[in-house]
């Protein structure tokens, strides 16, 4: 079957209309051409929720293993074997495998990370939430992501896997330049380099650290990877680091993006607001709807392991796949009112964390950070408004989320 003509559909994207607002475009997508083939990305664009949760939860036919690997081998034959160490990190680990491999280690975390540790986190998220608003709550005013949404997860994430807090900056500045790769949805040598540079730094930074904690191990989630073992398995050096760079990275800018957005959306709808500020009990759900409603991350990726038939397309083993997460969690098929926020929405079943083998592990500690800080944001701040109705969104098709986010308020 001939696959659509892309160059229509294909301008939709990657402007600064979409970054602002994507879901129009999502909407043309899934009238026109639900399953899409973009010459831009050489890749299938889903839109439609059942598509999507079908190729995130079947790890057999739509594989995580080779996906980081397949968009690079775009890239000119010329370039291959300086790109190496970045093919080499995107082929292993807990995120970049299927089964079996992906059960064998996460069984490994799942014995270190488990649900126990996070809500022993708590008491200290609460802390950490407390003095970040102390810190600003006399001016009258803040930048919701610089003051509030960065340092929250980015702190917890350093001080649970037993990383220097001092050194969040670093992790953020290495995180950013490897997820700017990730969200491209094409390489670009240029940035493709600046990714592998600031992934070699990581790595480095993490074998010092593991040689120090072999030594000295402490009661933190990396002295635990280090020595966890299960039947006799661990974990190897290369698969540890992949883990480390996840931890760290992931750890910290999705929730940053959760959070920054969960407030934005509160705002925009002022009665949901006063709504949650007089049912703290919502808190949960609302939550989950922030979740559906803006995605962080609003793209997975795929590769086909075998020739597939999917609705009324031919997916070729070998292509790559774009599950968009963003456009599923607004399909009118499986939420009614999808462009509403509302934080009574029953049925919510959303795709922002995944399905299946690789539904996201850091999902609880990301819940409990969002719901904490939304909850401690509305009890001690009142009037919340924006500076200005102009916002400065990411240029990113994969995490969605806000650079700065200036508000005004006065103590409650």
């Amino acid at each position: 079957m001939q696959r659509p003509d892309s160059h229509a559909l294909d301008a939709e994207m990657l402007t600064p209309h979409f970054y602002a607002n994507p879901y129009p475009v999502y909407d043309r997508f899934r009238e026109e051409a639900p399953i899409y083939w973009s010459d831009r990305f050489q890749a299938w664009i889903l839109t439609r929720y059942t598509d999507v949760a079908a190729t995130i939860r079947d790890t057999q036919r739509f594989s995580n293993a080779r996906r980081v690997p397949a968009l690079l081998e775009k890239l000119p034959p010329s370039v291959q074997s300086e790109i190496g160490p970045l093919k080499r990190h995107f082929s292993i680990g807990l995120v970049q495998s299927d089964p079996p491999d992906h059960t064998r280690i996460r069984a490994l975390v799942n014995k270190t990370f488990t649900p126990r540790m996070v809500e022993d986190l708590r008491p200290r998220i609460q802390a950490i939430t407390d003095e970040l608003l102390d810190n600003v709550i006399a001016t009258g005013s803040m930048d919701v992501i610089a003051d509030f949404a960065y340092p929250l997860p980015a702190t917890v994430i350093c001080e649970f896997v037993g990383v220097p807090v001092e050194a969040r900056d670093h992790y953020k500045s290495w995180s950013s330049r490897i997820f700017r790769f990730l969200g491209t949805g094409r390489p670009e040598l240029t940035i493709v380099r600046e990714a592998q540079q600031a992934l070699l730094e990581l790595e480095q930074y993490f074998r010092d650290l593991f040689v120090v904690l072999r030594r000295q191990p402490k009661d933190d989630l990396l002295s635990h990877l280090v020595r966890v073992e299960v039947e006799g398995q661990r974990l190897s050096e290369d698969e540890l680091l992949a883990m480390c760079s996840t931890f760290v990275s992931a750890g910290h800018e999705t929730t940053t993006n959760l959070i920054g957005m969960g407030v934005l959306a509160l705002l925009q709808h002022p009665a949901q607001l006063e709504r949650l500020r007089t049912r703290p009990d919502l808190m949960r759900q609302a939550v989950e709807e922030m979740l559906r409603y803006e995605s962080p991350l609003q793209r997975n990726l795929k590769v086909a392991t075998v020739d597939v038939a999917l609705g009324d397309q031919q997916i070729r083993a070998g292509d790559l796949m774009f599950p968009m997460l963003g456009a599923a969690n607004r399909d009118p098929a499986q939420f009614p009112n999808p462009h509403s926020f509302d934080l009574e929405r029953l049925d919510n079943r959303h795709l922002a964390f995944g399905l299946g083998p690789h539904f996201c592990l850091g999902a609880p500690l990301a819940r409990l950070e969002c719901q904490l800080a939304i909850e401690t944001l509305l009890r001690r701040l009142d009037s919340l408004e924006l500076v200005n109705n102009h916002l400065d969104w990411g240029e990113d098709i994969a995490l969605r989320g806000l650079k700065s986010l200036p508000i005004t308020f006065t103590p409650a």
